[in-house]
């Protein structure tokens, strides 16, 4: 490792989808200005800029630099497709609203099987009942 004061160390943690973590380690050299950052901050990455709607979803992302994000965003409602680069909080946010998205639509998919699972329950024993199903039918 370099004693020079200009370089820097960073570290990222990334929790794979088999559960376990790896730590990749970066090394940059910095100037000794640094350069003004070209990421944008704040931003609502959930949201469409053109129409307002709250279901865009990314269509592609990566690194850019050692803590930004380069991402491609899609909105349904009016096929936006924008790319910008953004800070890792900016990022995680709106990873925090996907997960929240996701877990929506696994409670609606939850509810419509059970939904569907009773009312073909309901139709089953209904032709038990009047004799419609015969030991032939399985």
């Amino acid at each position: 490792m370099s004693l020079d004061p200009h370089t820097h160390q960073h570290v990222r943690r990334i929790v794979l989808p088999s559960g376990k973590t790896i730590e990749v380690v970066y090394y940059e050299e910095h100037p000794a200005v640094p350069p003004a950052s070209t990421s944008r901050t704040g931003a609502d990455l959930s949201r469409c800029t053109p129409c307002g709607s709250t279901l865009v979803y990314p269509l592609d992302w990566q690194e850019s630099g050692a803590r930004d994000w380069e991402v491609t965003l899609r909105c349904p409602e009016c096929h936006d497709v924008t790319t910008g680069v953004y800070d890792q909080a900016t990022v995680d946010r709106f990873d925090e609203a996907l997960d929240d998205g996701t877990d929506a639509l696994v409670r609606d998919l939850k509810r419509l099987m059970r939904a569907n699972m009773e009312d073909e329950v309901e139709r089953f024993t209904s032709a038990l009942h009047a004799g419609a199903i015969l030991p032939e039918d399985f």
